[in-house]
């Protein structure tokens, strides 16, 4: 639906809470949030505190975010895809080397040809985005 149109005017597109309660959640960094401060985070007067419980019920049964108990509420917290925390373990293990340059030259001997090509491309983009030639 678009809005302006009608008489749902001023209603949300199908995902944009979600979406919106989720980047409230990432923009947390580590720390996690009950659904009352995820409710004032989005400094939204005319949703209510039950619709934001209600979605973050619903990213739970989609496994986007994790509960934990504390105290009489609830802590929510962004789940990470399969990407981000292989990503993250990737991280961990060249922190770990002592000799960093060839823990990289082992990951590339030990790749696909294919998946260095997309490295490479990866790290062009990367490169340009941040200004470098």
């Amino acid at each position: 639906m678009i809005h302006g149109d009608g008489p749902d005017e001023g209603r949300r597109q199908r995902g944009e809470l979600e979406a919106q309660v989720l980047a409230v959640l990432w923009a947390a960094d580590t720390r996690a949030m009950t659904g009352a401060q995820v409710h004032e985070a989005l400094q939204a007067p005319d949703l209510s505190y039950k619709t934001v419980l209600t979605v973050l019920t619903r990213l739970l049964a989609k496994g986007q975010v994790a509960r934990e108990k504390s105290g009489r509420a609830f802590l929510f917290r962004p789940v990470p895809d399969g990407s981000a925390v292989t990503a993250e373990r990737m991280a961990r293990v060249l922190a770990r080397g002592a000799d960093r340059a060839a823990v990289l030259q082992g990951f590339l001997d030990a790749i696909d040809p294919a998946d260095e090509a997309v490295l490479r491309e990866l790290i062009s983009a990367h490169d340009h985005r941040n200004g470098r030639p």
